[in-house]
């Protein structure tokens, strides 16, 4: 068994095993109970937020992109990005999906470090604004000068610790290079901003309709300013797309607020399933790609630019 395996077959023993905490610790039934009775109206508009959530995610990745000189078609972007977000839900650590596009877009256009680099940068413009939301989230939340100290040196470090292995890689003072022309220099901040903060809102958005799909009341402002601390967990690999981890922590944080932790543990799975039910056009475009690839006639008419395009 490779060690690679290894580590697939652990994020799965370790989403089985949270998830099992879970399960005994609380009384499950009656989220099983809320997630079988979703309010379809709430699933609608929340499925509804996701497609523009991918579109600005895919225009973000072609912005990104376009700031290293690589070519990407907004409808490829799009349909890619959709591809990654199935992946990422189906299979465990939360990035293989975005390994994928990078490696597709770099094969397809020829130019494998600013392709990389694209997707890297992209995906870290929205973790920024993620990371700052749900740190101004929590400790407005927690309101207590200890637990703040101990979250603000928890970013701190680990911002120094990203930092220090990103200057170790190979092509580092490359990709220094193109994340100041991809995130900093001209237009590029202020649209990295707006377009992630429009993302991040989304996020947050999908979170609330969530609540509101499983019969939770509680206050809107109140249901914004949890969702960045637990989604922020997701992005720990240690699960398959997050399970387990945030259920754990919505759990955990409504307790830490006084408040029912089965709610939290209902809007959080409502929350996972949205998110893999939006994630299926994904799923489609990885039939799409398997039925292309083994038919040559058709990889021989696929315009360069990877769309089934005839060429001219």
């Amino acid at each position: 068994m490779t060690r690679s395996t290894k580590r697939l077959l652990l994020r799965f023993a370790v989403t089985l095993v949270l998830l099992s905490v879970l399960a005994v610790v609380l009384d499950l039934r009656e989220v099983v109970e809320r997630i079988s009775h979703l309010r379809p109206g709430w699933v609608v508009a929340a499925l509804g937020v996701t497609v523009l959530q991918v579109m600005a995610s895919g225009w973000r990745w072609r912005f990104t992109a376009s700031r290293l000189a690589v070519d990407l078609p907004l409808r490829r972007a799009v349909s890619e990005y959709y591809l990654a977000t199935f992946l990422n839900q189906v299979l465990p650590g939360g990035v293989l999906g975005d390994v994928s596009r990078a490696w597709r877009h770099a094969r397809s256009e020829d130019t494998v470090l600013p392709s990389v680099h694209a997707v890297i940068l992209e995906r870290l413009s929205g973790l920024i604004v993620m990371a700052s939301v749900a740190v101004v989230s929590g400790l407005f939340l927690v309101r207590t000068v200890s637990l703040a100290a101990v979250i603000l040196i928890g970013v701190i470090v680990g911002a120094a610790y990203a930092v220090r292995r990103v200057t170790h890689f190979p092509a580092a003072e490359q990709f220094t290079k193109d994340a100041r022309t991809a995130l900093l220099e001209g237009p590029a901040l202020p649209i990295q901003l707006v377009t992630s903060g429009l993302v991040v809102a989304s996020y947050l958005l999908v979170f609330l309709m969530a609540a509101r799909s499983v019969g939770v009341d509680t206050s809107a402002t109140l249901l914004l300013m949890l969702a960045g601390p637990v989604l922020m967990t997701m992005l720990v690999p240690v699960t398959v797309a997050g399970w387990g981890l945030r259920e754990g922590a919505a759990a955990a944080l409504w307790s830490v607020l006084g408040m029912t932790p089965l709610d939290g543990v209902a809007i959080s799975v409502a929350y996972g399933l949205l998110v893999l039910i939006s994630s299926l056009p994904g799923a489609v475009v990885v039939l799409t790609t398997l039925w292309s690839d083994r038919d040559p006639g058709r990889r021989a008419r696929r315009h360069p630019d990877g769309s089934d395009a005839p060429v001219a």
